[in-house]
């Protein structure tokens, strides 16, 4: 996917061709400077109509053929140059949303901040966006800090262009002769595998602030590097997450931890020092680790992303499970020690890492039931002496979850692999297996037990209290009415 090499090299060395009909691209040309594309022609590229999505083809030809620009555009014309497979097609149009819902019966608008068309086809749905400008029909607000709170300003290609976050995703696939268009550079930053921000990248991270996690994403992803100056205002800027809302962050963290290159985005995040933002409880119990708690998390993230590549299933309630667990680890010992009960404990422990973690990042409530589960569960692997408790646990909907979890917790502390263990074969055990293993754990916890007793120094006899109940607590001193006999 990711060997470009002399093609590139190539391909880049070749003169930008003219552009056929600018009009067609730039029907109302705008204020902002014309920019020159490179383009690319199709003998001279490898992206083939075979790899795009049915859906996708038909949405780019109904434009085009209703005499609009349409294009494919963003990180499926990236990773298909890269030699990739993008799963998901977006398309941008001179075609204003009204316009595009007027073409297709099976579109939706949606959006406020952003006003986008989805077209669907079945279970695939293109996502079509309208050229973006800078000034012209259209709505636009700005918070005082800079943040784009609104941005739907009609403008054209070129605009749109600039409008967009890193000059990789700025490649334009045009329906119209099937030629790829750069306008910024970003044919040249995937030869030099470099991610740029396109414009100030102070001005960009104010105006979405998510721009840092989706750099610490894309660079993950493509193995790329971030370029100097787009890593620089990161460390500063950071804090302006804290004004993104928790849904949001939600979602970004599913496409950082669940997309098949969770470990390398942990580390980018650790590294960039953007991890708190996103689990702020984290990086002080990483800092203050052993080296436990690193390798529990490291080794959960690279079986998540084995088994996103596997096209197995993850489930995001156990990846937070284990981002969470430090916090939910550290208050079950700090109860603990106050004698409380086992469950309450581990119960609190839950529900309160939840409500500090819904604080920065909204976890959804059928999540968070489920990492509770998880966490719950643990506690109960220690109880092996009784077959039905051992039956029960065995039984439970989330016994294999939680299992799993258990099994990450012995390379956090190897004192847990012998637990483990046991339960490893107690589901690989038949009834009369699991009886016998059942028993044989009894027998030893009740000599442990014995023997523990035994290494007790011994207890004097109680003294017994002489005249019985009827003694008064007042120094042997029969009260009124106790048995003294009368005055």
């Amino acid at each position: 996917m990711l060997g470009l090499g002399n093609a590139f090299s190539r391909l880049l060395r070749r003169a930008a061709t003219t552009v056929q009909d600018p009009r067609r691209l730039n029907p109302q040309p705008r204020n902002a400077a014309a920019l020159t594309p490179r383009i690319v022609p199709r003998a001279e590229h490898a992206i083939s109509r075979k790899n795009i999505s049915p859906g996708a083809l038909r949405v780019l030809y109904r434009l085009h053929e209703a005499g609009f620009a349409a294009c494919l555009v963003g990180g499926a014309v990236r990773d298909l140059l890269l030699g990739g497979h993008p799963k998901d097609f977006d398309v941008a149009t001179s075609a204003t949303p009204e316009q595009v819902r007027h073409l297709f019966r099976n579109c939706r608008l949606i959006g406020r901040r952003f006003r986008l068309a989805h077209v669907v086809f079945g279970r695939e749905i293109v996502e079509v966006a309208t050229f973006r400008g800078h000034e012209g029909e259209g709505e636009r607000e700005v918070h005082d800090g800079g943040r784009i709170l609104r941005d739907n300003v009609w403008g054209s290609i070129e605009e749109d262009a600039l409008r967009r976050d890193f000059r990789v995703n700025a490649l334009y696939y045009d329906i119209g002769d099937f030629s790829v268009r750069d306008y910024v550079g970003g044919l040249q930053d995937l030869a030099n595998r470099e991610l740029h921000l396109i414009g100030d990248p102070e001005q960009r991270y104010r105006e979405d602030p998510v721009r840092m996690l989706r750099a610490a994403r894309l660079a993950a992803k493509l193995d790329f590097a971030i370029a100097p100056d787009t890593a620089a205002p990161i460390a500063t800027l950071a804090p302006l997450l804290a004004e993104v809302s928790a849904a949001r962050l939600f979602d970004e963290s599913i496409k950082l931890f669940m997309a098949g290159h969770g470990l390398a985005s942990f580390r980018l995040l650790e590294h960039l020092g953007l991890l708190r933002w996103l689990v702020p409880t984290l990086p002080p119990a990483l800092a203050d680790d052993g080296g436990g708690l690193r390798r529990m998390l490291e080794t959960a993230l690279a079986n998540t992303d084995a088994r996103v590549r596997g096209e197995h299933p993850v489930t995001p309630a156990f990846t937070f499970a284990v981002l969470l667990w430090s916090e939910v680890q550290r208050a079950v010992v700090q109860r603990s020690e106050a004698g409380a009960d086992t469950h309450p404990v581990w119960l609190h422990a839950a529900q309160q890492a939840l409500a500090a973690q819904g604080r920065q990042v909204a976890i959804p409530r059928r999540i968070g039931l489920v990492m509770e589960e998880i966490w719950t569960l643990q506690p109960r692997f220690a109880l092996r002496g009784a077959r039905t408790r051992v039956q029960r646990l065995l039984a439970h909907p989330r016994f294999r979850a939680a299992y799993d979890f258990l099994l990450l917790r012995a390379v956090q502390d190897p004192a847990l692999e012998e637990t483990a263990t046991w339960w490893t074969r107690a589901q690989q055990a038949d009834a009369a297996g699991l009886a016998a293993l059942v028993a044989a754990t009894a027998a030893e916890d009740g000599a442990g037990a014995a023997a523990a007793a035994a290494a007790l120094p011994a207890r004097s006899p109680r003294r017994r209290r002489r005249g019985g109940r009827g003694r008064s607590r007042r120094g042997g001193v029969p009260g009124p009415g106790e048995g003294g006999g009368g005055a």
